[in-house]
């Protein structure tokens, strides 16, 4: 257990530790703004393109595993200070890249470092905020870490069009020193209540292991893989190459319709955390909100309409927020003790299923490239049909148990 902390002075070190998690969500959007640059520069192929856009997420996501064996090993402070520095090396890295392969290595540099950026949110809300507020807390932390989508939008494209995509990765390096400079001076832990043996690398490993031998795990892991997965595909990557090639968007433009969806998903969060129930309802609510998704999906593969396309993409922004309803049925669904690392088991599907969305939508687009057909109805069909599979699973397979899922 942990010293309570003075109600202002957690919110005060939460909306810091905000500043590295806002800055991850710029790093995992910026493909949709420098997707045309770095295909002209280094002549990357859609595939290609994908593979640059997933190795962020997948060094994301593979490391949430030992994210989490840190925090609670070491604590939040630690392993975000520890751990941030390689996203500031890795964005100089991109910076200077002159080849395709120091541009992959850059951006897994960037994906391991900002790998802390959103567990060490929601472990401390978990730790120094009431139980009943852990959705909203977390849909509010949602909504300002995605503040650095906004980055991403027009003054991206701005920047990117007035000097080159590489200022973009120095300006996004900058930001993220001066943010890991205010976690050092202003986020502290308070000292443990009492001493307890600090737990072996195998034995920590072991729970995770306890994790996965659950029988509703695969379920909320096969969904969690999919839902996040989806939105930052279609903003993160393809939203921006769709606009400037099937209606001949420039660059700005594009840059604006990302800024908008990235400001209404700002809204979800909130919104869906306010919005929650505990209980059965919970998980009925977050079935009947991803086919909704699934279907808008659907809507911008199927009809080739700008207007339609971009309310579609908006759409998607907010409704996106209904994650927030998946972190409060992880929480629930294990008991107290495993709660970390419930959540990074969790995180580490979110970010590995982003990595394997945008590495089978680079290949569904390239396929039908080859094969005379629209590459972004594949991608969106492709998307549509993972979030339709992992909503089954998650539907079918076993729920957690009554006594547990009760749980406050």
């Amino acid at each position: 257990m942990s010293a309570t902390l003075p109600a202002r002075s957690a919110w005060a070190m939460v909306l810091t530790l905000c500043t590295a998690f806002a800055l991850s969500q710029a790093y995992r959007t910026v493909g949709a703004i420098m997707a045309g640059p770095l295909q002209a520069e280094f002549g990357l192929s859609a595939q290609a393109l994908g593979l640059f856009s997933g190795a962020f997420h997948f060094a994301f996501g593979a490391m949430q595993l030992f994210m989490g064996i840190g925090i609670d090993l070491h604590g939040v402070r630690r392993t975000v200070l520890t751990a941030f520095p390689l996203a500031i090396a890795g964005a100089l890295l991109s910076a200077l890249s002159t080849r395709f392969p120091l541009l992959i290595t850059g951006q897994v540099l960037i994906g391991v470092g900002c790998a802390p950026a959103f567990l060490v949110c929601t472990v401390f809300i978990a730790r120094h905020f009431p139980a009943a507020r852990f959705a909203s807390v977390s849909g509010l932390v949602l909504g300002i870490g995605g503040l650095g989508m906004l980055l991403t939008g027009t003054p991206l494209a701005w920047l990117v069009e007035a000097r080159s995509w590489r200022m973009g990765f120095a300006v996004l390096a900058a930001a993220s020193a001066l943010a890991w400079l205010c976690i050092l001076l202003w986020v502290r832990e308070p000292a443990r209540d009492e001493a307890r043996p600090k737990e072996s690398l195998p034995a920590a490993l072991r729970q995770f292991g306890a994790l996965f031998a659950m029988p509703h795990t695969p379920g909320i892991l096969l969904l969690g893989a999919v839902t996040y997965a989806a939105f930052i595909s279609l903003r993160g990557l393809w939203l921006g190459p769709l606009l400037v090639e099937r209606y001949g968007y420039s660059l700005v433009q594009s840059g604006n319709v990302a800024l908008v969806v990235s400001i209404v998903s700002l809204f979800g969060p909130p919104l869906f955390g306010r919005l929650d129930r505990d209980g059965p309802a919970r998980r009925r609510r977050i079935v009947a909100c991803c086919a909704v998704y699934a279907m808008l999906f659907a809507v911008i593969g199927i009809f080739h309409a700008a207007w339609l396309d971009i309310g579609c993409a908006i759409l998607i922004g907010l409704l996106s927020g209904f994650i927030v309803w998946e972190y409060a049925d992880v929480r629930v669904a294990y008991p107290a003790a495993l709660t970390g690392r419930a959540m990074a088991v969790f995180t580490m599907a979110m970010f590995l299923g982003v990595a394997l969305m945008q590495w089978l939508t680079g290949m569904a687009a390239s396929v039908a490239q080859s094969r005379g057909f629209d590459a972004y109805s594949a991608v969106l069909a492709a998307i549509a049909a993972l979030l339709v599979a992992g909503c089954a699973a998650f539907a079918w397979l076993p729920a957690p148990a009554g006594a547990v899922a009760a749980r406050s």
